[in-house]
């Protein structure tokens, strides 16, 4: 089954495959629960394979639950083709080169387990050792590391004899001189594939007294289930939202009186409304993880087995005391998956809840997630507020396959308009040499040269530098050609073949293309791209993004709507800040200054519509979704993009439209972040001409501690004339 992968995961794959070239032994790869860790190891043990031979990976597995073979399942799902063995045939059969190997590793320590007997272990580890003779090398990959027991798994990482070790973990322990490969959790819920928050406690009095917390607590819960419930059957879509309840151990007598009180509410085992896993007892278990399984509740006691997928599981209900931190949060990951793997763009059902009166348990999940863990309550749009509207802007719902054609066009005007190139190709060579392009036919390796009395970062970078030339061999280089192409690709989504042509079309003699820029033989293209990968990925991510390249495509369809501001809004806050004092301007009644999430300069920003004369009233638009304001634009590639201005506000009588930005620090560097930053101007000034509006973008001046706009001419220089500050204007 070929899917296409997220471009977080393409980005998880392209890191962890430059992290294998570095010189650490261990690699962490952090990534949160719903982000498809399983699918972004499987496509990076096959591009890793692809590039490097006589390699074998073991992916070790943890305890109970089966893991190995459920992640196995998954790589024979996903990968195409995928060599993968289980313990069973590792015994009998040995290894091979391009095999991945999933192992139980308790299964190789624990003693007494009759799984595995002395002579079965015996020839495992004959069959480790006939494998490193034959020339096989093992790389390791540790799932759900911090569940490991390090001493054991170490004994069984020892028999490998490996120089690559691969930490997997949304909670990963820490480990001294390791590589962290992240997978940022806003590219995750960015993707739709986890809900956008986790709501602690929604519309709680400040201080709760309850008489029996079972009733408060699931009473709250029902209620949510039915409006989740109530609001995917709108949309159509078929799922059964869950709740999971979580009891302390060691609680029968609390089992029995969560059970009486969803029988009382018509949820029982008999019916099948009510499922439980504990170790002593499992009911309705069978499907419970589709998503109109009949289930509207389960019981457990300890966080639900390692690997368990319920993506239908939206509430928790938690009823435990002293769990670890670690154990936290990954009970909370078993709510956070989206029912169908995309956003409803509602804030209700792209959401998850819990439910506890538990503090100590609350405050530790907060800090885990970090925003991503808020207060919650309902707010409602001003009367005066609701006749207001603005025209937005949407893509064209139709999926948008990369084209080779237009990105070899956008990389080779890139090019010539950066390096002043021209349509004579040893003219360019010369340019490019002189920017710091190398040219040649040997392979290049860098290193130093010298001597230290302290391992200091500042005498090591005083060493003599030290270039290593390997004359190019096409057989044994040509792995690390099609490595480095397949990790340029990766930048636009490209898989190797389709890049491969871009990058012959544009350097290589024997290519025929009215957009080439060099004319190379095959052995100095081997070495040209190989040599100057780091560059050739920077250049292609600056040519998606860059203003100054022209395109040439056919603009794609604009869907237009003429939407206010939504009648209500799930407000997220921060509860534990200083500053609770309603922000009166907002459109929304009740509008706290604690308002979350939100960055240091729409933190900035909002403090000085509150306080300005000039601003009648402000609204903070969201990031995603058809209920918010938002402009089309599209990459050098052509693809659609939304841009969610961060605010529409009014000033004297006047409305502007503003998006935000990271400052400029005291030296007068830029902090903003966002490559398309310069695009989204432009479009932004395209629509305020458009409708007769005002607006442009507002970013901190930090040496003078003011906020300036820009609202004529984009410009990273601060000093220019094209920002001004936001007090003189209003």
């Amino acid at each position: 089954m070929a899917i296409r992968l997220k471009n977080f995961q393409l980005k998880a794959i392209d890191s962890l495959l430059q992290a294998m070239q570095s010189g650490k032994r261990d690699i962490v790869l952090k990534s949160c629960t719903g982000s498809g860790k399983t699918i972004i190891l499987s496509h990076f043990i096959e591009a890793y394979n692809r590039s490097f031979g006589n390699t074998v990976f073991i992916w070790l597995t943890p305890g109970k639950g089966n893991l190995e073979e459920q992640s196995k399942a998954k790589m024979d799902k996903y990968v195409h083709g995928a060599s993968t063995k289980l313990l069973g045939e590792l015994i009998t059969g040995g290894f091979g080169a391009g095999d991945a190997c999933f192992i139980n590793w308790e299964k190789l320590t624990k003693k007494g387990n009759t799984a595995l007997r002395d002579g079965e272990k015996s020839n495992f580890i004959d069959n480790v050792g006939k494998a490193i003779d034959a020339g096989l090398k093992f790389k390791v990959i540790v799932d759900e590391s911090h569940q490991n027991d390090t001493i054991k798994a170490d004994e069984i990482i020892g028999y490998f004899k490996t120089d690559k070790i691969i930490r997997c973990s949304a909670t990963p322990k820490a480990h001294k001189n390791a590589l962290l490969v992240e997978v940022p959790e806003e590219d995750v819920i960015a993707e739709g594939l986890i809900k956008k928050l986790l709501i602690i406690n929604e519309n709680f009095e400040q201080n709760v007294t309850v008489d029996d917390q079972i009733t408060y607590l699931i009473d709250k819960a029902l209620e949510k289930r039915t409006q989740l419930h109530s609001a995917l059957l709108k949309l159509g879509a078929a799922v059964n939202p869950l709740i999971i309840v979580q009891l302390p151990n060691k609680s029968d007598a609390l089992l029995d009186s969560v059970e009486k009180y969803f029988y009382g509410k018509g949820l029982t085992y008999e019916n099948g409304g009510l499922a439980v896993w504990l170790s002593e007892k499992k009911q309705n278990l069978d499907g419970i993880e589709e998503p109109a399984a009949y289930p509207c509740a389960v019981i457990i006691k300890q966080a639900v087995a390692t690997g368990w997928d319920c993506p239908r599981a939206h509430i928790l209900v938690k009823l435990r005391d002293n769990m670890s931190e670690t154990f936290e949060i990954q009970t909370i990951g078993r709510i956070r998956r989206m029912p169908e793997a995309r956003h409803y763009e509602n804030d209700l059902l792209d959401s998850c809840y819990l439910y506890t009166l538990d503090g100590a348990f609350t405050e530790s999940v907060k800090q885990s997630l970090g925003k991503g863990a808020l207060d919650a309550k309902k707010l409602f749009l001003k009367p005066e507020m609701r006749s207001f509207a603005l025209v937005s802007e949407y893509k064209t719902d139709v999926p948008f396959p990369r084209d080779p054609s237009l990105i070899l066009r956008v990389f080779s005007e890139h090019f010539k308009t950066k390096y002043s190139l021209t349509g004579k190709h040893s003219e360019n060579k010369t340019k490019l040499l002189a920017n710091g392009y190398g040219f040649g036919q040997d392979v290049i390796d860098y290193t130093k040269s010298g001597s230290v009395s302290k391992l200091e970062k500042e005498q090591i970078d005083d060493l003599n530098a030290i270039s290593v030339h390997e004359e190019l061999n096409t057989t044994k280089h040509g792995r690390a050609y099609h490595h480095c192409a397949a990790e340029i690709g990766l930048k636009v989504t490209l898989d190797y073949a389709r890049i491969n042509t871009v990058l012959r079309k544009l350097f290589l003699r024997e290519s025929a293309s009215a957009h080439k820029i060099l004319s190379l033989e095959v052995r100095e293209l081997y070495s040209f791209i190989i040599n100057n990968k780091a560059r050739l990925v920077s250049e292609i991510r600056e040519a998606m993004a860059s203003t100054s390249v022209q395109q040439t495509i056919k603009v794609n369809k604009i869907t237009e709507k003429t939407i206010g501001f939504p009648a209500e809004l799930l407000f997220t806050y921060d509860g534990a800040a200083k500053a609770q004092g309603e922000m009166t301007k907002n459109v929304y009644k009740g509008y706290l200054a604690s308002a979350e999430k939100r960055s240091t300069s729409e933190k900035l920003f909002e403090k000085y519509c509150q306080q300005s004369r000039g601003v009648d009233w402000f609204y903070k638009n969201g990031d995603k979704g058809a209920e918010y304001f938002s402009i089309v634009y599209e990459d050098n590639s052509g693809k659609q993009k939304s841009f969610y201005p961060d605010y529409v506000l009014s000033v004297n009588g006047e409305t502007w439209i503003i998006e935000t930005k990271g400052g400029f620090s005291k030296t007068g560097e830029s902090e903003d972040i966002d490559r398309f930053t310069g695009k989204k101007f432009a479009v932004l000034q395209r629509y305020l001409k458009k409708y007769g509006l005002k607006g442009g973008l507002v970013r901190q001046d930090k040496l003078s501690y003011e906020l300036c706009i820009c609202t004529e001419t984009f410009s990273e220089d601060i000093q220019s004339a094209a920002w001004q500050l936001l007090s003189e204007i209003f």
